[in-house]
């Protein structure tokens, strides 16, 4: 059956089915092409009539995935000019006041599409579900020093804006808007917690394995800007480079890439690249981010939100199983990470060693980039807020992967399946083949509700986060809260990370 909803810019078509209202490929902003290209989000055109809004709009310009990455994470969108587009899943129209979700997809800011998820089930229990593409790669993140930064992230402020404008219509409250997200998205997440001009439009935040610290200095953000211009051959203009087609651009973008994965100097690239290996990122402009977003939370920014920040066990299995490369790390290779991070080699071997009994050097330099990437962030983040008068908590997420003999641990993203409750084989969201043949269905109850429950009330079941007790939910076929977990791990990284 179809349904109308009348927006700011004109009415939309969706279907209804099972209870729930869907509208997929809705635009917020104008297209980021022709004369908008490398220009902030631009103000949509109104259109006559009722435009149908019941497939997927087209995803912002990406390099696609290879086979086997496409099978991880499935994407039903393709590229396409109208690409700043969001989603919206609600099980009522109308005046119904429902509290809001807001998903930012990851994918390192180089992909993804809110076409990947489902947010059926939530809609199921009460929540108006709404998923977002954004620019990412060069057309998000590209940086010249010429006043126009960060792209992508004005992207999401703008899908904000558009939910705090038209999201009455389709049952949700505008002022109870919970914005989530996974990896760069929760990295999305933790910087906008930070930037002025998203203040006011969002009132909790959830970071999935990813918090506050994932950004790059203007000078280092110029740097990859002029490389990428010489990759294409033109001047490090904006204006150059927007006459460069998009297929030769998305090819310098990946040229690009793999130039920075075969010679990782931090001479060439700047520290913080070779750390992450992301070219393309969220740049301190001054402006749009005046200043790394954890430090400005620490400051204060975004004391009146309610945040839920957690990170998996095992993150950082997921890249050096499922290459292979963790069973090539060396001795030397591991004690090269590890001085490379700044932490003291000798002690800091002998505290993971101990905590991982007879494990290879590439199981403990996996629990050290998990640490370095997606753990240490959390904490950071999670005890600047609790300093605050909102709620903070925090999770772990601790179910290990069956699959490859159960090597690949609680790795990055296997949570995502379980948040949206869509384990059965009609609603994978995301790595679907990680989850195995029998994933548990009652530990996908336990954390749907648990974020149904924050996003409605700020109440996530369990203590709040404090900086002496700790207290931290871990997620399992048993689910306890752990207080403290893993404190001498997390005193190495005092004042390194």
């Amino acid at each position: 059956m179809n349904t109308v909803v009348k927006t700011r810019h004109g009415e939309v078509r969706g279907i209804v089915a099972d209870g729930v209202f869907t509208f997929k490929g809705i635009p917020y902003a104008a297209p980021s092409f022709g004369p908008n290209r490398f220009l902030p989000p631009q103000s949509v055109e109104p259109w006559n009539g009722v435009r149908d809004a019941i497939t997927y709009g087209p995803e912002a310009p990406q390099l696609r995935p290879d086979p086997q990455a496409a099978e991880l994470a499935p994407d039903p969108a393709v590229p396409g000019e109208d690409c700043l587009n969001l989603n919206i899943w609600s099980p009522e129209l109308g005046t119904a006041g429902l509290p809001v979700m807001m998903w930012i997809p990851g994918g390192m800011f180089e992909v993804g599409s809110g076409a990947s998820y489902n947010g059926s089930h939530f809609a199921r229990d009460g929540i108006v579900c709404v998923t977002i593409n954004y620019r990412v790669g060069v057309d998000g993140f590209l940086y010249l020093g010429d006043g126009n930064a960060n792209l992508g992230l004005l992207d999401q402020v703008a899908a904000l804006e558009w939910v705090r404008d038209n999201i009455a219509a389709f049952g949700g409250d505008p002022g109870n808007v919970t914005i989530f997200g996974e990896s760069a998205g929760a990295m999305s997440v933790g910087t906008l917690l930070s930037m002025p001009r998203a203040d006011g439009l969002f009132r909790r935040a959830i970071a999935q394995s990813g918090a506050a610290h994932q950004v790059i200095s203007a000078a280092t953000a110029q740097r990859v800007g002029r490389y990428l211009a010489e990759k294409l051959g033109v001047e490090a203009t904006r204006e150059a480079i927007t006459e460069v087609p998009i297929n030769r651009l998305l090819a310098a973008q990946a040229e690009l890439k793999a130039d920075l994965l075969a010679h990782p100097d931090p001479e060439r690239w700047g520290f913080e690249v070779v750390a992450s290996t992301l070219p393309w990122q969220p740049v301190v402009d001054g402006e749009i981010i005046p200043a790394r977003p954890i430090d400005r939370i620490v400051a204060g920014a975004g004391a009146g939100v309610d945040i839920l920040v957690g990170t998996n066990t095992d993150e950082w299995r997921l890249f050096l199983v499922a290459s292979g490369a963790i069973n090539d790390v060396t001795h030397e290779a591991l004690a090269a990470a590890v001085a490379a991070y700044g932490l003291p080699v000798e002690a800091t071997l002998a505290v993971y060693s101990a905590a991982h009994p007879g494990a290879s050097p590439g199981d403990l330099l996996a629990a050290i980039q998990t640490d370095w990437w997606c753990r240490i962030p959390a904490i950071r983040l999670a005890d600047a807020h609790a300093k605050r008068t909102s709620a903070t908590y925090m999770y772990e997420f601790a179910w290990r992967s069956p699959q490859l003999n159960g090597l690949l641990g609680a790795c990055h993203a296997l949570e995502i399946a379980f948040v949206f409750d869509t384990l059965d084989k009609g609603f994978k969201p995301m790595v679907g083949p990680l989850l195995g043949d029998n994933p548990p269905q009652q530990l996908a109850d336990n954390m749907h509700a648990a974020w149904v429950e924050f996003a409605t009330n700020g109440d996530c079941g369990w203590p709040k986060y404090d900086l002496n007790r700790r207290a931290t939910m871990r997620f399992d076929t048993t689910s306890v809260v752990v207080d403290n977990p893993r404190a001498v791990e997390r005193e190495l990284w005092e004042g390194v990370r």
